[in-house]
């Protein structure tokens, strides 16, 4: 009887003690913090904003305008923004067409708390930007996330003409099961989290086989999305709406052209998984690059470059998709 009462205290005290950590990291989670600033305010000169349906999304361009030029729409990763294709965009501007885009919650790209951030609707948005850029037969290109977001746009588009994917997220994406949880406050928890620069600067050297490459001037602009004044609940939508291995079951049904660029020092993701994924979508080329880690195209812009060029080479003049179901309405599901 005395042991029973003893256990029972025991669970009592563990009880307490964990109602009162929740309640510690709901406080912290939605403590007040200084307020942003309206995104025009952070633009710099090459910015420009193109503006959908209830959404205004950043972009920059590289390259000429040239019609018989291939056109690629860079879509950057998890917690980043164009910034990620600083040192590609530019070498691809040799031959190509090119715009880097802020998907929005990402970035200088509007970042409505109520807004399905879901990777078909963010594809969505990616056939409308390039629709309305100018872009009548683009070539998706994503890193990351952007790659399932990229794969997701191809399906969407039956006026694409392919498919890049560098180190994308659709086998495995990297990110902790835990941060994938929608049960509260832990979708606001994580998006204060990317916000802080100590922390973002600490997740990015450990992708990198070289450190260094996150320099100062990096950060900055690698932050410059949590400065503006809807940031906090932006991200908090996006974090509650994070998931996984959606797009597996699409990758038998690409019809284009399709690129793999894989940096095999990828520290969140086993090597063999670039020979499934390039197996699982017909016709598809892998490229390995020995030397660089998550980030290839930020470890080896020229190399990447070069490769793509190649591979654009390959290209029939006039490959497209095949005609592909109508396009999610921007923001729909």
């Amino acid at each position: 009887m005395l042991e029973g009462m003893r256990r029972i205290k025991r669970l009592g005290w563990a009880a307490s003690l964990v109602i009162a950590l929740y309640v510690a990291l709901f406080i912290y989670a939605y403590w007040p913090t200084e307020p942003g600033v309206p995104a025009a305010r952070l633009a710099q000169p090459e910015d420009r904003f193109v503006e959908l349906p209830g959404i205004a999304v950043r972009y920059r361009r590289y390259g000429s305008a040239d019609p018989t030029r291939p056109q690629i729409l860079l879509i950057h990763g998890f917690a980043n923004s164009l910034q990620s294709f600083r040192s590609l965009a530019p070498e691809l501007a040799n031959c190509c067409n090119v715009i880097a885009i802020d998907m929005p919650g990402y970035g200088l790209s509007d970042k409505p708390a109520k807004f399905d951030y879901h990777n078909g609707p963010q594809a969505a948005v990616m056939v409308a930007a390039a629709r309305a850029l100018g872009f009548d037969r683009p070539i998706y290109a994503g890193h990351s996330l952007g790659g399932a977001v990229a794969l997701r746009a191809t399906l969407q588009d039956q006026h694409a003409r392919g498919l890049i994917l560098m180190n994308p997220g659709i086998l495995t994406t990297g990110v902790p099961k835990i941060a994938q949880l929608p049960v509260p406050p832990l979708p606001r928890l994580f998006a204060k989290q990317f916000g802080d620069r100590a922390f973002r600067e600490r997740l990015l050297k450990r992708s990198y086989v070289d450190p260094s490459i996150v320099t100062p001037e990096v950060m900055d602009d690698v932050m410059i999305g949590s400065r503006t004044a809807d940031y906090l609940a932006g991200e908090t939508s996006v974090m509650s709406q994070y998931a996984e291995g959606e797009e597996i079951p699409l990758l038998k049904q690409v019809r284009v052209p399709t690129l793999v660029l894989w940096g095999d020092q990828d520290h969140n993701k086993l090597l063999s998984e670039s020979t499934q994924l390039a197996a699982a979508i017909d016709g598809a080329s892998l490229v390995h690059f020995p030397d660089a880690g998550h980030y290839v195209h930020e470890e080896a812009p020229a190399a990447v470059a070069r490769a793509i060029e190649r591979w654009l080479t390959t290209l029939p003049v006039n490959s497209l998709a095949a005609p592909a179901a109508e396009v999610p309405a921007v923001g729909g599901r």
